[in-house]
């Protein structure tokens, strides 16, 4: 019941921008931590960024000062903007939410499809 729908990936040129969204929709009571994780072709998947419901953040190193996660809540919805992107930000970008779809229960985490993310010239 509770889906998480991607969307903003492409093909895109070294330096250049682009914005993924994921939002959540079905039985859902609360959400917590919203995060971006990507998995790059033969390699293991790797968290980019996440953030809390206080709007704490945290990125991987390689990735700080590029790119920016944000939440709308009124909307379940989480971020991830990616600016001045190079050819090692290719992957597959996934987006995970933890949600409870209930009162008093701790909920689940809970993953997007995935869009392609493809940098290059």
């Amino acid at each position: 019941q509770v889906q998480l729908v991607e969307s903003g990936g492409g093909l895109v040129q070294p330096g250049g921008s682009l914005r993924l969204s994921c939002a959540a929709s079905g039985s859902i009571f609360s959400m917590s931590v919203m995060g971006w994780y990507r998995q790059a072709p033969g390699k293991q998947r790797e968290l980019v960024a996440l953030i809390n419901n206080a709007g704490n953040t945290n990125f991987l190193d390689s990735v700080k000062g590029r790119f920016s996660i944000s939440r709308d809540n009124a909307k379940n919805t989480v971020y991830l903007q990616m600016n001045s992107l190079e050819n090692e930000e290719t992957a597959v970008y996934y987006c995970n939410i933890w949600i409870a779809t209930f009162a008093n229960s701790p909920g689940k985490a809970y993953w997007g499809q995935g869009t392609q993310v493809i940098v290059s010239s």
